[in-house]
C-alpha cells in the first residue's frame, strides 16, 4: 500500500511540472537560446548519421525538440519544447508531452526530430491532431539509420539519447502543440 502510494505521489508531482508550460519561450533570449539548441541539435544528428542530410533537404519539415526529459516509476511522463521547419525556414515553437503507464523507472534525457513528408502532416501538426504512439515508431539515431527509415503516416522520428538510465515496457503516447513565430 505506501509502495503504491509512493508511486501515485511521483507521478503526481511529474505530471504536475508539465501544467502551465506555455509553447512558445517567453522573452527573446529564451527563443533565441531555443533556436541555437535546435541547430546545434540537428547538426549533432548529422554527425551521427550523414545519411541524415538528405532527409533535410527533401522533407517538407522538421520539427527538432532538444532536449526531453523524461521520468517515471510506473507512471511517467516527458516533456520538451522544440521549433518547426518548413522548407528548411524556422516558423515556429512546438512541445511534446508524453505520459506512460507500465513497467518504468528512472529518468532519461534525449533529443528527437520528426520529418514530415508533406504540407499536410505539417499542418496535422500545427492543428494539434497529430500524436504518437509512445517510442512505437522512433528509430535511434546512429550512423546509417536515416538510409532505411521511412514514413509511417506522413512523418519519421529519430531519437538520440542526450543522458541517464531508464527501464521501460510502458504504453502511452505523446502530444503536441504549436505557436508560430511572432
Amino acid at each position: 500500500m505506501k509502495s503504491t502510494l509512493t508511486c501515485l505521489t511521483f507521478a503526481a508531482l511529474l505530471l504536475g511540472m508539465f501544467v502551465g508550460c506555455e509553447t512558445a519561450p517567453k522573452t527573446a533570449a529564451e527563443k533565441g537560446s531555443l533556436e541555437y539548441d535546435a541547430k546545434l541539435t540537428v547538426a549533432r544528428f548529422k554527425d551521427t548519421d550523414p545519411s541524415m542530410d538528405p532527409r533535410f533537404e527533401n522533407a517538407y519539415g522538421y520539427a527538432v525538440f532538444p532536449r526531453v526529459a523524461k521520468g517515471g516509476a510506473i507512471v511517467g511522463g516527458a516533456h520538451g519544447r522544440g521549433v518547426l521547419y518548413e522548407k528548411g525556414r524556422m516558423v515556429g515553437y512546438c512541445d511534446l508531452t508524453q505520459g506512460t503507464f507500465g513497467l518504468q523507472l528512472g529518468g532519461q534525457s534525449y533529443s528527437e526530430l520528426i520529418f514530415f513528408k508533406d504540407k499536410l502532416a505539417v499542418e496535422e501538426f500545427k492543428r494539434g491532431d497529430f500524436a504518437l504512439a509512445a517510442q512505437a515508431s522512433a528509430v535511434a539515431a546512429k550512423a546509417g539509420a536515416s538510409a532505411d527509415a521511412d514514413y509511417e503516416h506522413g512523418v519519421i522520428v529519430f531519437t538520440m539519447v542526450r543522458g541517464g538510465l531508464m527501464a521501460e515496457a510502458s504504453v502511452g503516447g505523446q502530444q503536441f502543440t504549436y505557436e508560430a513565430k511572432k
